[in-house]
């Protein structure tokens, strides 16, 4: 239940993004739910690849190389979903950067009061 609930809170974010940034084309909702299940493969998939074969490029450039690979993420997901486009790499970029800001502080779990002194 928590990976529906992720993919479409995924995809709601996806979809407005596409409104707000000019570069990111999704067509219909539906394309955003499926972008957000192809992501989600890939990322589980192809990332962890990409990020062992770039391991001393990305020790190279302090971890900075990651937003690169999340880049290319975001490219080949374009290649699989169709009403899904992206009109470049640096739209690509910021769009992952974004997705990857606006979804981290939506699952972002509440802290828990360390101590409760009464």
């Amino acid at each position: 239940m928590n990976f529906i609930m992720r993919i479409i809170v995924t995809s709601i974010i996806a979809f407005g993004l596409s409104y707000i940034l000019s570069g990111v084309h999704i067509d219909s909702f539906w394309a955003a739910i499926v972008f957000a299940i192809v992501l989600a493969v890939l990322n589980a998939v192809v990332k962890p690849i990409l990020i062992l074969l770039t391991l001393p490029l990305t020790l190279f450039t302090f971890g900075l190389f990651l937003f690169v690979i999340n880049a290319a993420i975001i490219l080949l997901t374009a290649e699989f979903v169709k009403g899904f486009r992206v009109d470049g790499f640096w739209w690509a970029l910021l769009f992952s950067l974004l997705l990857s800001i606006i979804t981290s502080v939506l699952y972002r779990e509440p802290r828990r009061d360390r101590e409760r002194s009464n």
